[in-house]
């Protein structure tokens, strides 16, 4: 799957118009939301817990164009909570975004 790293900015862009400051408002925003969501997903106690997150952050990444990260987190939707390596996945995800 490939990344599109200008996804979220053109997501932005069509929202709010060309508004430069407010994208990247709204950008730090969502990367924000982001890395809430992965230490969610890191300090889930149990199985409830671990797809509530996911399902979080599979819906943040979604609404802002993430198509990458939010493939991997419906992936950790399904997975065994703490999967390290699903973890690793998202964090290498986010750091692209």
């Amino acid at each position: 799957m490939a990344y599109d790293p200008g996804a979220i900015d053109a997501t932005l862009a069509a929202a709010v118009g060309d508004e430069p400051q407010l994208i990247a408002e709204l950008r730090e925003a969502f990367l924000d939301g982001v890395r809430r969501g992965l230490d969610n997903l890191e300090r889930a106690r149990g199985g409830d817990e671990w797809r509530s997150a996911a399902a979080r952050l599979k819906g943040l990444a979604a609404s802002f164009g993430a198509i990458r990260l939010m493939a991997i987190a419906s992936e950790a939707a399904d997975a065994v909570p703490q999967d390290v390596n699903l973890l690793r996945r998202l964090r290498r995800a986010a750091e692209r975004l």
